[in-house]
């Protein structure tokens, strides 16, 4: 929280609001206006923000708010909007420094992320801390939360009143993995990920980048029509649940055992999850982006926490509250959106939801994949990488069939580790980003680009 938070804040003074100025910069950008093919990197600015919109734009946005509300109560969405608002900061800086510090792996090919710019910034005597960030990268890198909670929703909202594909079979009760055994329904749905992402995964980075520039933009449309449909049927309830958000920050009274510092905790915790800003995972994305500038990089990512956080978080936020379904004890995660959905667009609600899941998980499991085979590049060589994807595989399946608790303990822990290299080389490599940007601005109101 100290340095996910902290070191936001720090970077938004000390760049002086630059995210927020050069907002519309950034979309100028990601349009392709300063596209240059010839760059060095794998994919241009808008595959790259896609890439790792694919990965934050995911089961965070959805049923990551649901248990922010269900453990912290409506003021929890005010903190995930404070780690919103410093993270396009905290983007801007380290994915600046994905670009401005890249380095080569040992087959020659150049490789960006904070492993890279901790040992092409800092020196290699602080490879330890890239080595650190590498090895919990591997385990918060896999795809868990995406396929537990996905099997959930189609359990949920397709299997269980029919019982079908094994709904109601249980096998290895008293399994450490689940109190009551594993469900064949959610084997079932775990090999049938494990196909669906290992096609698109297998390909690499050119692969994913251009599967997600067609799939996030139609999820997004999607999901937020949905969710529109909801909030206007409901406008007038927007003042008092907003406010709610508000003062509920402050007071902790609908979180679990009142506590203000549940709803800060568990608010910030969801933020990161949600939006990845400081975890260092975004970088790795940014850091492949064609591009001779670090700074422009910078600005095309500080628009995830905008997208991510502030813009679909909040409006999952209203479903949720509007509808009610946050005060329900008995459904949590994503079932307790699909609730939401179904009360709020009835008949068609819940199956809505059901796709924008589908999409929304598997586009995030193919980035993640991504991440982890450069985490794997760094510590094993070029050559060891893509070994991570089989392991990778076969954590879906994991996912798919074991616990929520287990798997938001288990990933959450892996990104505070993440965050902690991540954050640290970013503190120490800020200034070097100040005189990068100042150059990159004086140039750009002189009209001197060198791929403009």
């Amino acid at each position: 929280m100290v340095l996910l938070v902290g070191g936001g804040v720090f970077f938004l003074i000390y760049c002086r609001f630059a995210p927020y100025r050069h907002f519309f910069h950034g979309v100028e950008v990601l349009t392709g206006k300063y596209e240059d093919p010839t760059a060095p990197g794998d994919i241009n600015h808008f595959q790259a923000l896609s890439s790792a919109l694919a990965a934050t734009v995911g089961m965070g946005n959805i049923s990551g708010v649901a248990i922010a509300l269900g453990v912290g109560g409506p003021g929890a969405i005010f903190w995930m909007w404070i780690t919103a608002l410093v993270g396009m900061a905290t983007k801007f800086f380290t994915c600046t420094l994905a670009i401005m510090y890249r380095g080569k792996d040992t087959s020659g090919k150049i490789q960006g992320g904070p492993m890279y710019f901790i040992t092409e910034g800092l020196g290699k005597k602080w490879k330890p801390l890239a080595v650190f960030f590498s090895i919990a990268g591997l385990i918060g890198c896999t795809p868990m939360f995406q396929s537990n909670q996905l099997t959930q929703i189609v359990r949920d909202t397709m299997l269980a009143e029919n019982g079908y594909l094994g709904y109601n079979t249980m096998l290895m009760a008293d399994s450490f993995l689940t109190e009551t055994g594993f469900r064949l329904s959610d084997i079932i749905m775990g090999l049938v990920l494990v196909g669906l992402v290992s096609m698109v995964i297998f390909g690499g980075i050119r692969r994913i980048g251009h599967v997600a520039a067609r799939l996030v933009p139609l999820m997004v449309v999607i999901y937020v029509l949905t969710v529109v449909y909801i909030i206007v049927n409901n406008i007038v309830d927007v003042p008092y649940y907003l406010t709610l958000i508000v003062t509920d920050a402050f007071t902790g009274q609908a979180a679990a055992g009142g506590a203000v510092g549940v709803v800060i905790s568990n608010g910030i915790r969801r933020g990161a999850f949600s939006n990845e800003a400081g975890i260092g995972m975004e970088a790795m994305a940014h850091g492949a982006a064609k591009t001779r500038e670090p700074v422009r990089e910078g600005l095309v990512a500080m628009l995830e926490p905008a997208i991510d956080t502030l813009l679909i978080c909040t409006m999952t936020a209203l479903a949720l509250l509007m509808t009610g379904a946050w005060t329900n004890t008995e459904v949590d995660g994503i079932t307790m959106t699909a609730l939401a959905f179904e009360t709020g667009v009835p008949v068609v609600g819940s199956y809505l939801l059901l796709i924008c899941v589908l999409i929304f998980s598997i586009t995030t499991m193919f980035t993640y994949s991504y991440y982890g085979t450069k985490c794997l590049n760094f510590l094993g060589g070029a050559h060891n990488k893509h070994y991570y994807n089989y392991f990778y595989i076969f954590t879906i399946f994991v996912g798919s069939i074991t616990t929520i608790d287990m798997v938001i303990n288990l990933i959450d822990g892996m990104f505070a580790l993440m965050a902690i290299p991540t954050m640290t080389a970013t503190i120490l490599l800020a200034p070097k980003v100040m005189n990068a940007t100042k150059d990159y601005f004086a140039r750009k109101n002189r009209g001197d680009f060198d791929d403009a």
